[in-house]
């Protein structure tokens, strides 16, 4: 198979009109402090714990098409002796990882960050692959103030989503490129939209430069939403906002829009993601790849305690399905009171 087959494969099981991805993918410092906040010591054996409950979720592959892991996860494995990818790989989801390595400050931009890890990475993805790993994810980070992004955050940023997306490709291996906004702030909807069409316009010049094919990576970015300090806007706005800058910014030949959840609740990002699916057909797939919004409810279930494994999954799959139906503009807010088994059609399907 060559590189372009082998990336038009994962595309094609990664893209197919009803499915997100999972992002479990959290580092060491921020799966600590979700553990911390259920009362849970984010030891090796209460990772590998949680993430085989993810990952052992019955049905979750009807609705999840890939699941971003973190580089300790690839060599976990569930209690049956299951290495933790290959058991995603069963379910029909596709393995991925994150291969960035953390983010500081960006030197003679303040206020802006960048983020580390090129180095190597052609020698670690080459690694992942034998280790299951198909794609792969990398994260920018951009706060927002009255000067920020500045000119230099803009770019520099953008040079290493670039250069990491055109060595995933030279590998083999699909490539997310993950621009976040950062909601945090007291920065209107309209702001909001400036920074994120600014900040989509650089990444894509900069990889037409670097030569990244766009049929072959997933855009994951931010919705355009006030920030956290302001009052929410409503889903229709959102989704608005968000399309009118993404027609802007981004090519048609894109696959993929896989929003972050970003500081959204999980109700949240669902009613957002719905309202930008039915407002009006896209040129691309408007998915999800959600981490707290997916997980925050699993999380307060199994709280550490594996008795409560089935319960805690079935959470999961309740909010898996329900962005599932968020992605076909089919779901409303009467849909969350019932359980995962009592949706329309079941766990078996139905919408699908």
């Amino acid at each position: 198979m060559t590189v372009a087959e082998e990336l038009q494969a994962t595309i094609a099981d990664l893209v197919d009109g009803r499915r997100g991805v999972l992002a479990a993918d959290e580092s060491a410092g921020t799966i600590a402090k979700r553990f911390q906040a259920v009362g849970v010591d984010s030891t090796e054996e209460h990772r590998r714990s949680y993430r085989s409950l993810l990952l052992g979720t019955e049905g979750l592959g009807q609705y999840i098409s890939g699941v971003i892991l973190f580089e300790e996860t690839l060599a976990q494995r569930d209690n049956s002796g299951t290495p933790l990818p290959e058991l995603a790989a069963r379910a029909g989801m596709v393995p991925g990882i994150k291969v960035d390595k953390g983010k500081g400050p960006l030197p003679g931009a303040p206020g802006d960050m960048i983020t580390y890890g090129l180095d190597g990475l052609a020698e670690r993805l080459r690694g992942y692959k034998e280790q299951g790993a198909r794609f792969a994810k990398w994260r920018e980070v951009y706060p927002v103030s009255p000067v920020n992004p500045t000119p230099l955050g803009l770019t520099a940023n953008a040079e290493m989503l670039a250069r990491y997306a055109a060595v995933c490709q030279s590998c083999g291996v699909v490539p997310i490129v993950e621009p976040e906004v950062l909601m945090d702030g007291n920065q209107g909807i309209e702001r909001s939209a400036q920074v994120n069409e600014q900040v989509w316009e650089t990444v894509f010049h900069a990889l037409h430069r670097h030569g990244v094919v766009l049929e072959y990576i997933l855009l994951k970015p931010s919705m355009v939403t006030p920030g956290s300090e302001c009052a929410k806007a409503p889903p229709q706005q959102v989704a608005e906002y968000t399309l009118r800058s993404l027609c802007r910014a981004v090519p048609a030949a894109v696959p993929s829009i896989n929003f972050l959840s970003g500081g959204q609740g999980p109700e949240e990002a669902t009613a957002n993601l719905n309202a930008l699916n039915q407002l009006w057909q896209a040129p691309w797939q408007l998915s999800f790849s959600y981490g707290r919004a997916l997980q925050q409810p699993v999380l307060h279930c199994w709280a550490g305690d594996d008795s409560r494994a089935t319960l805690a999954q079935a959470a999961l799959r309740k909010r898996a399905r329900l962005n599932h139906l968020a992605m076909l503009g089919e779901y409303s807010e009467g849909l969350e009171s019932m359980e995962a088994g009592d949706l329309p059609g079941g766990d078996a399907g139905g919408a699908d």
